[in-house]
C-alpha cells in the first residue's frame, strides 16, 4: 500500500544552500560571518550581540536546538502562548517556532501552513523572492504545540491569529524591517485571518490556493468545476475507476481489512470500515485533481469496467490513499477537522456520476472528530473573513490554480481593495505559486511582493516587468513539489 505523505506544507525538504552568485540586483549576500562592533562573529549583524542571544533574550523564548543550513542560521524555538488570549492568566502553553536567519537588515516572512511546523531548514517562494528572514509557526493545538489539557473552544480563527500577533510582536524588536504574511491551501487562509483580526501588523500578504468557504451549506460552485475540470475523457476515466470501487466494495474491502490487521490500523473514529473505505473512494476524483496534473490522467485506467480488482486498488490507493481515514492517519490531522466543523465548514459536493452507490455521500467533519470533542459550527466566522477582504484589502495576493478544486470558492476582492490582487495558474494545482504565472502576471505578481517588502531594484521600480526574485533558486531549500504533497489522500486544504 502506498504510504500517504504527510509532511507539512511547508518544507519537506533537505538542508540546503543559498548562493549570492547571480542573484538579482539590490539582494544581500548569504549570511557570511561578519565583525561586529562587538567584535564577535553573528552573521551580519552589526548589534555587538549574537542573534541567538537576542532571540533568547525575548521573554518566554527559549531554544529547542540549532541546526545548520548554509548561508543562514537555523533555529528550531518555543515560545510561551496564553491558552486563551482573552484571558491569559487562565493558563499558557508551548508553541514551536523556527526561524530561518538570514540578516536583521533584510524583510522577514512570516510563513504558517495552518498545521504543524516542519523543523528542516526551507524557504516560502515569497522568502525566496525578497532574499530575506522567515519566521515558521507552527498552528496551535497541532501536537507538540498542544495546551494540556487541551479546551478546544480555544481553537478558533481569533486565538490562533493573537498566537501570530504575540509572536510578531516579540520579534519585531529584532526583525526591525518589512514583514510579509505567507502561506499555501490552509495556511493562506491562516495569513487572511491574521490581516483581518490585526491589519496593522503586516506589510504584505501573499496568500496560496486559500478555500474560502462562505455559505458552508451552498457547495454548488464545485459541482460547476468537476463538470468542467480538464477535458471530457480525463472525467470519464476517473469517474468509471470512483464507480468501479465502489461496485466492488465486497472484495476490495476484504484487501483493505487484510492491510488494516497487518499493520494495527483501526477506524474506531470513523465508525466501521466501510465508512473508512467509501470516504476514501468518494475523495478520488477531488485528490486526482488537487494533486495531480492534467497529463497524469494517461496513468488512470482507460476503461474501468474491464481493470481488474487490484488495478482499481491500485489507482485508488495511489491518489486517494486508503490509510487515509484510519485511526492512525487521523489523529494527527484532529485539530483540522474541528475547525472545519467549526468555523471554516467543509466542501460537499453531488458526483452524480456515482448514481445510488454512495452509502453515506461526503462524510462532515463531526465523522472524523473523536466524539468525546464537541464541536458546533458558527456560520458567521467564513462571512466575517469574505467581507472584510472585499471592503479592506490591502497590499494582499492571492494565487490559485486552474484545476484545483479548493479554488472553486476562492477570495474575491470588492471595490473597498487597495493594492491587492487574484491571480491564477493556468493548469494549475493545489502546488500553485507565483512562478507558475505567465510572465506578464509573474512579473507583475513578483514585483509587489518586492515593493511590499520594501526591496524592490530601482530598476524594478522603473519598470516592474523586470521583476525577479532576489535569491537564487535552490531546489534543496525551494522544493516547491513537497508543499502538495502534505495532506495527498485525503480531503483537506
Amino acid at each position: 500500500m502506498r504510504k500517504t505523505l504527510r509532511g507539512v506544507l511547508s518544507l519537506a525538504v533537505l538542508i540546503g544552500t543559498v548562493s549570492a552568485t547571480g542573484a538579482s540586483a539590490g539582494a544581500a549576500t548569504a549570511a557570511e560571518p561578519a565583525v561586529t562592533h562587538g567584535g564577535s562573529t553573528s552573521g551580519g549583524e552589526t548589534s555587538g550581540k549574537d542573534i541567538k542571544d537576542r532571540i533568547l533574550a525575548i521573554p518566554g523564548m527559549s531554544l529547542i536546538e540549532e541546526k545548520p543550513a548554509a548561508g543562514y542560521r537555523y533555529f528550531v524555538l518555543s515560545y510561551t502562548q496564553p491558552i486563551d488570549h482573552g484571558r491569559p492568566s487562565k493558563g499558557t502553553f508551548q508553541q514551536r517556532i523556527t526561524l530561518l536567519h538570514k540578516d536583521t537588515s533584510r524583510p522577514t516572512v512570516f510563513y504558517t501552513s495552518g498545521y504543524g511546523v516542519s523543523t528542516t531548514p526551507g524557504r516560502s517562494e515569497p522568502t525566496q523572492i525578497v532574499d530575506g528572514n522567515q519566521v515558521s509557526l507552527e498552528y496551535r493545538f497541532f501536537t507538540p504545540s498542544r495546551p494540556q489539557p487541551a479546551d478546544w473552544s480555544k481553537l478558533d480563527i481569533w486565538q490562533a491569529a493573537s498566537d501570530q500577533h504575540r509572536v510578531y510582536t516579540a520579534l519585531k524588536k529584532v526583525y526591525s524591517k518589512k514583514w510579509l504574511a505567507t502561506g499555501g491551501s490552509k495556511g493562506g487562509m491562516t495569513a487572511t485571518y491574521f490581516e483581518r483580526f490585526y491589519p496593522e501588523d503586516m506589510d504584505g500578504v501573499v496568500a496560496y490556493v486559500a478555500p474560502n468557504d462562505v455559505v458552508n451549506d451552498e457547495d454548488s460552485a464545485y459541482d460547476r468545476f468537476f463538470a468542467k475540470v480538464g477535458t471530457k475523457e480525463c472525467r470519464a476515466r476517473l469517474n468509471g475507476v470512483q464507480r468501479e470501487a465502489l461496485l466492488r466494495r465486497g472484495p476490495l474491502e476484504k484487501k483493505l481489512a487484510s492491510y488494516a490487521a497487518a499493520n494495527g490500523r483501526t477506524f474506531r473514529t470513523v465508525g466501521t470500515l466501510d465508512k473508512a473505505y467509501e470516504a476514501v473512494v468518494m475523495d478520488y476524483v477531488w485528490s486526482f485533481w488537487q494533486y495531480s496534473m492534467l497529463a497524469d490522467c494517461e496513468s488512470v485506467p482507460a476503461d474501468a469496467r474491464k481493470a481488474t480488482d487490484q488495478e482499481i486498488w491500485d489507482s485508488v490507493d495511489g491518489i486517494s490513499g486508503f490509510s487515509a481515514y484510519t485511526d492512525q492517519d487521523l489523529e494527527q490531522y484532529t485539530p483540522y477537522y474541528y475547525q472545519a466543523g467549526t468555523q471554516l465548514g467543509s466542501p460537499d459536493i453531488k458526483q452524480p456520476w456515482l448514481g445510488g452507490l454512495s452509502r453515506y455521500g461526503y462524510q462532515p467533519p463531526r465523522t472524523f472528530v473523536p466524539r468525546s470533542i464537541p464541536m458546533k459550527f458558527q456560520d458567521s466566522a467564513m462571512r466575517d473573513v469574505d467581507r472584510w477582504v472585499k471592503n479592506n484589502a490591502r497590499r494582499m495576493m492571492y494565487v490559485y490554480g486552474e484545476n484545483d478544486p479548493w479554488g472553486a470558492e476562492p477570495f474575491r476582492l470588492g471595490r473597498g481593495a487597495r493594492d491587492s490582487y487574484v491571480y491564477t495558474v493556468p493548469g494549475g494545482n493545489h502546488g500553485s505559486k507565483v512562478s507558475g504565472l505567465v510572465d506578464a502576471e509573474k512579473a507583475k505578481a513578483t514585483a509587489a511582493i518586492l515593493r511590499w517588502a520594501g526591496v524592490a531594484p530601482a530598476a524594478v521600480q522603473a519598470d516592474p516587468a523586470q521583476a525577479k526574485p532576489l535569491a537564487k533558486f535552490d531546489a534543496r531549500l525551494d522544493k516547491r513539489d513537497a508543499e502538495i504533497e502534505r495532506n495527498r489522500g485525503t480531503l483537506r486544504p
